[in-house]
């Protein structure tokens, strides 16, 4: 009897990659070909592609009983790219080979070839992240993907006879002949304490395209500079959604770890990954149920739009239990999701825009159309949102209308260079997270009122009643305003401009 328990694969639980160990035996008795280990109806099914892969490479099985086990074994498996790892410990049961703590990953065409799944780049980049150093063996389909990966060597094979082969020898030179290199992202970064950051400077659609609105495009650069929540509250038309979609071309620029952490989420969602380095934009219809928006069986909108923008337009019109439910990612930036046999934390630190008329009928603050909504209509539309729900957002913006004379005055290009340099003075500070989603403990390190600047915020939460989150939100939208004019420490005309921000 042959053991061989050193080629590794891995599977996915919950949402980290858990690594399975690959054992084979090869038993007198009748001759068969068993999988246990508790794989799901994908790894069963491999079981007729590895037989079809390995006679086409003819090899011809033992009149043995074969046994694959997969281990942990209570743990469900599942996945057609343990098909490779599970072929090639049959087809070099009988050799001397040169396994050296190798992960292998592909499913097996009929024919022997090696082809890509969506799994292998989720299954490696959370290996990847768990361990040092390691050593994979992958279908060259998945290589594009991949080679994104730090921390890996990275071998590649279009077929399972290659991978026989390479498996066979240790000769340095054809094994390097499998070699493949890792790669960088061919945008533009900026490098800050040794980590790069990239960014496209590429605008689908401009601010120039923008007339007025000068305080909405004011809060919109605060905003994005410092990863504030907003409300835009205006009549319809006056530009909410359109100031709204220009924000995601000109949000801070990506580490490697968070393009491919949204790559990641691509996957796991059934995208197809997408490695520019340009945050998600989402936004769902007000209609949409509270299992799609946080998560049930499959991925949340909160969670697939992590480090990106998610935009809910017509705010009130959106389920209350939504709204209330979404106050806890808010405040928490993660969201615990229960399903039936686990709890899986997503991230979410998003950027949350909203938008919403001031009355039902839009007109309220329109000083050339008629409100046709009574006290009581407006107030029962306000009371959809919760004052602890309101409390989660930094910035409120009243909007007004749109005139004649109204033009452009500043281009997306411009606020980009504004919210880059913002970027960097909060990095060269020491922060790992923006102003918007500093901790407790940051707040009093990095927003550092002096005394004149102390007397402003007790006056201010004496009159407006401002809760200590409130404060709190004051505090780090005044660092950004005082981030944008590139000054070190926080002054009194950034304060007071953070204050006119707040609902009264």
């Amino acid at each position: 009897m042959k053991k061989m328990t050193n080629l590794k694969c891995a599977t996915i639980d919950g949402n980290d990659a858990i690594v399975v160990d690959i054992e084979s035996t090869f038993t007198n008795g009748l001759p068969s070909f068993s999988i246990v280990g508790l794989g799901n109806a994908a790894i069963q099914e491999s079981k007729d592609r590895i037989k079809s892969s390995l006679l086409t490479n003819e090899f011809k099985f033992p009149p043995k009983k074969i046994t694959i086990n997969l281990s942990p074994s209570e743990v469900t498996k599942k996945g057609s790219h343990l098909d490779a790892a599970m072929a090639l410990l049959i087809a070099l049961h009988d050799k001397k080979v040169y396994f050296d703590d190798f992960f292998v990953f592909g499913e097996l065409g009929l024919d022997g070839s090696f082809k890509d799944t969506s799994s292998i780049f989720v299954l490696i980049l959370s290996l990847a992240k768990q361990k040092n150093s390691m050593n994979v063996l992958i279908p060259k389909e998945s290589v594009d993907k991949v080679s994104k990966i730090p921390n890996i060597n990275i071998f590649a094979t279009e077929n399972l006879s290659k991978a026989i082969e390479f498996f066979s020898t240790k000769n340095a030179e054809i094994r390097e002949q499998f070699k493949i290199e890792n790669k960088d992202f061919e945008y533009q970064s900026i490098e800050i304490v040794n980590e790069k950051y990239y960014f496209d400077e590429y605008y689908k659609l401009d601010f120039s395209d923008v007339k007025g609105q000068k305080i909405a495009k004011r809060g919109a650069l605060i905003s994005v500079a410092g990863n504030h929540n907003i409300l835009f509250e205006g009549s319809p038309g006056c530009g909410k959604s359109m100031i709204t979609k220009r924000m995601q071309y000109i949000m801070p620029p990506m580490n490697l770890e968070e393009i491919l952490e949204k790559a990641k989420i691509d996957a796991i969602s059934g995208r197809k990954p997408d490695f520019k380095p340009a945050r998600v934009f989402s936004s769902p219809h007000h209609t949409s149920t509270k299992a799609s928006i946080l998560g049930g069986t499959k991925i949340g909108e909160i969670a697939l739009c992590n480090n990106g923008i998610l935009f809910f337009d017509e705010l009130p019109y959106f389920n209350k239990d939504v709204l209330e439910a979404l106050r806890e990612p808010l405040e928490d930036h993660a969201i615990l999701v229960s399903r039936v046999n686990s709890k899986i934390k997503y991230d979410t630190k998003f950027l949350f825009i909203s938008a919403m008329n001031p009355c039902p009928c839009g007109n309220l603050f329109s000083k050339t159309k008629e409100c046709r909504c009574n006290e009581l209509e407006i107030n029962r539309y306000k009371n959809r949102l919760s004052a602890p729900f309101l409390d989660r957002i930094d910035l409120i913006v009243t909007m007004s209308e749109i005139s004649i004379d109204d033009k452009p005055d500043i281009d997306s290009a411009t606020m980009h260079k504004i919210v880059l340099k913002t970027f960097l003075a909060q990095k060269r500070r020491g922060q790992k997270e923006f102003n918007g989603k500093l901790s407790e403990e940051d707040i009093r390190k990095y927003c550092t009122l002096d005394s004149d600047c102390q007397i402003i915020l007790d006056k201010a939460i004496t009159q407006f009643s401002l809760s200590f989150r409130a404060i709190n939100k004051l505090l780090k939208v005044a660092r950004t305003i005082a981030d944008i004019g590139q000054s070190e420490n926080i002054q009194k005309e950034h304060l007071l401009e953070g204050l006119s921000f707040r609902r009264r």
